[in-house]
């Protein structure tokens, strides 16, 4: 298993151990062991989301009880987005992006303080992700997914959103206590 520091500290892609032989093939998908070297932090949430190809979810973040995010496939692919918007961050308002998917069996890890967001590249896409805090209704915030600001290199132009996340502000307009310190 590799942990991969990306341009921006603290976010990380793994490229787990894959098994693989003519059944199929074996992966270890979480083992806080393993993980404690690299990622010091605890799950204590697991969600899945299922969409369609051009959908864009994201994007988002929480600002109260904010959370880290281990992000991966089990389905399809997509293009994951993490941007930094600590405002005291030298590499506020910075962004990495990967492919993930079932073929590459990759994951993300987006530390506490990023707001994240993922383009469907495949006809659906099924992604999972462990939390580092439990979600909190009312809490949501986000920025939106074109932000000429930010010019993150999606794949796609043409998109699906949903009304919540077509409305969202621009880096520039956010309210400075709207982000994180």
């Amino acid at each position: 298993m590799e942990f991969l520091q990306s341009d921006i500290e603290g976010v990380c892609l793994i490229q787990p151990d894959i098994f693989r032989d003519q059944r199929g093939f074996f992966l270890e998908t979480f083992n806080q062991s393993k993980y404690d070297q690299d990622l010091p932090y605890s799950f204590v949430q697991d969600n899945m989301s299922f969409s369609q190809r051009g959908i864009v979810r994201g994007l988002h973040y929480q600002l109260k009880q904010p959370q880290g995010k281990l992000v991966f496939v089990i389905t399809g692919e997509i293009f994951d987005v993490a941007v930094d918007i600590r405002r005291r961050s030298p590499t506020f308002g910075r962004w990495v992006g990967y492919n993930l998917s079932e073929q590459n069996q990759h994951q993300l890890f987006i530390p506490p303080g990023f707001a994240h967001g993922f383009m469907v590249l495949s006809e659906t896409a099924r992604v999972y992700y462990k939390c580092t805090d439990l979600y909190c209704h009312g809490d949501e915030y986000g920025l939106m997914w074109n932000d000429p600001k930010l010019a993150i290199d999606w794949p796609e132009t043409e998109v699906l959103l949903s009304p919540k996340d077509s409305v969202l502000p621009t880096l520039e307009t956010v309210a400075a206590e709207d982000l994180p310190a």
